[in-house]
């Protein structure tokens, strides 16, 4: 009896010494770690917010006859246009354009809406003819963007510039003189001018351009009367048969080049001057490529203008409410020299002008009054026709 109670006894005493051990064992063995939560993957990246994709823009022509490759405005507007699309990467579909079913006042204000309708947010207007069709838009669509090229929205002959229109002007007398200067010193002696219609910008090329007839004879030490322009204003700046026929007289009688400032009826003196052996000089952006009798011509840098313009919105820095004068000192006005098809005037004769234009050491006189202009004109004869 005695030995079983100690067989019974030794079993249970190694019973608890296993249980103890195996206590002791999970007591000293580490417990397992949570299982590590995989790190949270970076963001994508933000996408680049590009200010520029935001613009849609609308060129809108005066009138059914105003086309857009009219080598004049429209065209060096719309070449603005697309320098912006280009420089920031974007589609040519983000610009429209839109003519006026009618040259009138309405017909140019419902274009505006229905380019607007269409989803612009940007209006670029080229050309005088939009002074009150932009004076009336400007108020009605305070959150579109207006550039308005030769013009100031006015209605009545009252002026008035919302924060949200930039209105552009140029110096068409620098751009004139440039013209007229380049002429004489190519060595042209019998020069004439025709304008479109009595019109401050047009006025003031031609002003412009006797001033710089007159500034090369003096530095060529010509006498009075060696210089003579024939002066006139042709009543419009459509292209016509009769426009052909008055050029061509004046090239028979011994005009040797017609500085036309008259829009699309530039074309029809650029034919005569074709026709009779002369030659002529384009206006508002480079005519060259209209026939090889353009010897150069007075350009206003449009796309220089309306590009800069366009920037100016993407970087919230608009300059509303005023108007902005591009003159050569902003190399705004100028002769396309590497176009031109002069012979004797060169680059280097160029530059020099260019420069005192632009830096005021020859401050050309925009006075749109006749008057002041031939009374500091003593070599050049002007005949007004």
């Amino acid at each position: 009896m005695k030995k079983v109670l100690k067989l019974i006894f030794s079993v249970a005493l190694l019973l608890v010494v296993a249980v103890a051990m195996t206590a002791c064992q999970s007591n000293n063995e580490p417990t397992p770690a949570p299982a590590a939560t995989p790190p949270a993957a970076d963001p994508p990246p933000a996408a680049a917010v590009n200010p520029a994709a935001e613009l849609q823009i609308a060129l809108v022509a005066h009138s059914p006859e105003s086309i857009l490759n009219d080598g004049s405005f429209n065209e060096g507007a719309w070449a603005g246009i697309m320098q912006f699309l280009g420089t920031h990467g974007l589609p040519t579909t983000n610009a429209r354009f839109y003519q006026a079913v009618a040259a009138d006042h309405d017909a140019r204000f419902n274009s505006i809406i229905q380019a607007i309708d269409g989803g612009a947010n940007v209006v670029v207007l080229p050309g005088f003819q939009f002074e009150t069709a932009a004076y009336d838009a400007q108020v009605l669509f305070p959150d579109v963007y207006f550039i308005t090229l030769d013009s100031t929205p006015a209605r009545d002959g009252n002026q008035g510039l919302s924060p949200n229109v930039a209105a552009i002007h140029y110096a068409e007398e620098e751009a004139g003189f440039l013209a007229g200067y380049a002429a004489v010193m190519e060595g042209h002696r019998e020069l004439g001018f025709m304008g479109g219609a009595p019109i401050p910008p047009v006025i003031r090329f031609g002003h412009g351009f006797i001033q710089g007839a007159e500034h090369a004879a003096q530095a060529l030490g010509l006498s009075a009367g060696d210089v003579s322009i024939r002066y006139t204003y042709l009543g419009g700046f459509a292209p016509a048969p009769e426009h052909v026929v008055t050029a061509s007289a004046w090239f028979m009688v011994g005009t040797e080049v017609i500085f036309a400032a008259a829009g699309g009826a530039g074309a029809s003196v650029m034919e005569a001057a074709l026709q009779s052996g002369g030659l002529s000089i384009g206006v508002d952006s480079d005519q060259y490529h209209v026939n090889e009798t353009v010897l150069t011509s007075a350009m206003k840098a449009l796309d220089v203008s309306v590009n800069d313009m366009l920037t100016d919105i993407t970087n919230n820095a608009f300059r509303g409410g005023r108007q902005h004068n591009f003159n050569a000192a902003m190399n705004g006005v100028g002769l396309p020299m590497h176009t031109a098809r002069f012979t004797t005037f060169t680059q280097a004769q160029y530059n020099a002008i260019f420069g005192q234009l632009a830096s005021g050491a020859i401050v050309v006189n925009s006075s749109t009054e006749m008057s002041d202009i031939l009374a500091n004109v003593s070599i050049v004869d002007v005949e007004e026709m």
